[in-house]
């Protein structure tokens, strides 16, 4: 195999810390939808706690992780070349695989996520016309995603700016009707407390994972020793903001918790402000459902590029188009296999998902210590603060809340979920076996 790169170039044109930072929130956040049934599952003062607390144990721990990272070694590839340089080839090219692997079950979801508010509309859609339309949104992203990073982060910006119209009129309004209190009752009655705690627990994790993916595309932005941390202490606390505020002001509005479901939002909105705010928070689902699977085909597509640079994969995947300076057969390869999947429900993708996710996050925060040991004198813009229990903070807790998600992940999950998981070594050793075979014939 190749040695790793740390000098990675792109003729890409790189994105500013504005257009990045809507990049990082779209891929992380997207606006609130999808955890209405936290509330519903886990109760309203649970859901809400979940939401203050969980950024705490995972977003900030693996941003501060990815901030030091992306300081020390801001190359295409991001945490994949960080494990790799850490751990060796076989961590590495798993930490790459498995994260690919998710994106494909994550770009899918979105399209899925976006035909489904869609039929609110269009009650028609249906089977392979629901297919269609997610098609057609995949096609549409490609293109976007193959003209550059700069496309899709105004893309994105435009995207969230309508988000958010929304959603702060729905805050604004709710508080002006705040009659019942938010937190009550903590938990649903008559549900056992565990089983409240581990669907809540795992939907809050499912919101707030994933800010190390966005270092697979460090080498398109401007300065991305400054730009990273900067682009991260603006999207947290964004992102807690999205995602409480509306449920704190729909809560202490209407209080019927009951009735929180999956796609709630547009229901919440029109009993709070009316029919006006009911459909444009539907039009913000949407929105927020193109600008998820905007940014996800943007940091993911660079992995099997990066792979393919390092001899992992065929050399093709790193090729890149002569106009834009993307991995653009990689783009088109990967929206392929998310067409593929579209065909599949959201829950589905979603609860297998969250086993690639959470086995590529435990490499990135292990990376961090893995480089400290490994690479004690690498320059590092910004470092972790507080020393050696600063760096247990930032493994320990999300790979104890990765712990407790997996654990309470439905059965489909537990049983394809692995199975996602073992391919990764069988790929790799495969490769490995045509690579030595190829050597053994070119001597």
């Amino acid at each position: 195999m190749n040695a790793p790169s740390s000098s990675t170039t792109s003729t890409v044109r790189k994105a500013s810390l504005f257009y990045f930072v809507f990049v990082m929130f779209s891929y992380t956040t997207g606006g609130p939808f999808g955890l209405e049934g936290m509330v519903s599952a886990s109760g309203p003062g649970m859901g809400l706690i979940f939401l203050l607390v969980i950024p705490f144990l995972l977003s900030i721990p693996v941003s501060l992780v990815a901030a030091e990272l992306t300081t020390a070694m801001p190359v295409e590839g991001g945490f994949y070349r960080w494990t790799r340089a850490a751990f060796g080839d076989f961590w590495g090219f798993l930490a790459g695989w498995w994260n690919w692997s998710a994106s494909f079950i994550l770009g899918s979801s979105y399209a899925v996520m976006f035909t489904d508010y869609l039929t609110y509309y269009f009650p028609g859609i249906n089977g392979w016309t629901h297919w269609l339309v997610s098609f057609a949104l995949i096609v549409v992203i490609t293109w976007l995603n193959i003209r550059g990073i700069q496309m899709v982060g105004k893309a994105a910006t435009v995207l969230e700016l309508f988000m958010f119209i929304p959603v702060i009129a729905m805050v604004v309004i709710g508080f002006a009707k705040w009659h019942h209190n938010p937190f009550v009752p903590l938990v649903p009655p008559h549900q056992p407390f565990f089983k409240a705690f581990g669907v809540g627990l795992a939907l809050a994790i499912w919101g707030y994972a994933g800010y190390e993916q966005v270092s697979s595309v460090a080498g398109d932005v401007e300065n991305p020793q400054r730009t990273y941390p900067r682009a991260l202490a603006v999207v947290i606390p964004l992102s807690i903001a999205t995602y409480f505020l509306p449920v704190l002001a729909g809560m202490a509005a209407l209080g019927n918790w009951q009735q929180w479901n999956d796609g709630y939002f547009s229901t919440a909105a029109l009993l709070i402000g009316g029919p006006w705010l009911g459909h444009l928070m539907a039009f913000a689902a949407m929105a927020g459902a193109v600008a998820l699977l905007n940014s996800t085909m943007l940091t993911a597509t660079p992995m099997p590029f990066a792979l393919a640079e390092d001899g992992y994969l065929p050399p093709f995947l790193a090729r890149r188009h002569p106009r834009y300076g993307t991995p653009w057969i990689a783009i088109l390869i990967s929206a392929a296999i998310y067409a593929s999947l579209a065909l599949h429900s959201l829950g589905d993708l979603i609860s297998i998902y969250g086993w690639l996710r959470g086995a590529t996050t435990a490499l990135t925060v292990l990376s961090a210590w893995g480089l400290r040991r490994k690479q004690p004198d690498l320059p590092r813009v910004f470092r972790i603060p507080g020393g050696n229990l600063g760096l247990l903070y930032v493994i320990a807790l999300p790979m104890a809340m990765t712990c407790v998600a997996l654990g309470n992940s439905p059965k489909i999950a537990k049983l394809w979920g692995p199975c996602a998981l073992a391919a990764g070594p069988v790929v790799y050793f495969v490769v490995k076996w045509f690579a030595k075979r190829a050597a053994q014939k070119a001597s």
